[in-house]
């Protein structure tokens, strides 16, 4: 294992952008709430009605309001070990 990670780790010093593709889990343990499962988003609220372009046409006031309450909660949140580790 300590081989590939090694490779991995080569491989990588010689790019200039790097790129990782996780799961929401990542930001939830920071208190980022998901969107599915039994205490996500999409339990509470209907994506139609607040993520989607349509909703938007429809009520643009709550659509921004959402995702201000959104960006409000984010900002409260500080990284996690899974963050740093990326970082």
């Amino acid at each position: 294992m300590l081989v590939v990670l090694n490779d991995v780790a080569e491989i990588m010093a010689g790019c200039s952008v790097v790129a990782a593709l996780t799961g929401a889990g990542i930001s939830a343990e920071s208190g980022v709430p998901t969107f599915r499962g039994n205490e996500g988003l999409w339990a509470k609220f209907r994506p139609e009605d607040l993520a989607s372009m349509e909703a938007f046409l429809a009520n643009p006031k709550i659509v921004w309001e959402w995702y201000n309450w959104r960006r409000e909660l984010i900002a409260k949140v500080t990284p996690n070990p899974g963050h740093i580790a990326l970082a």
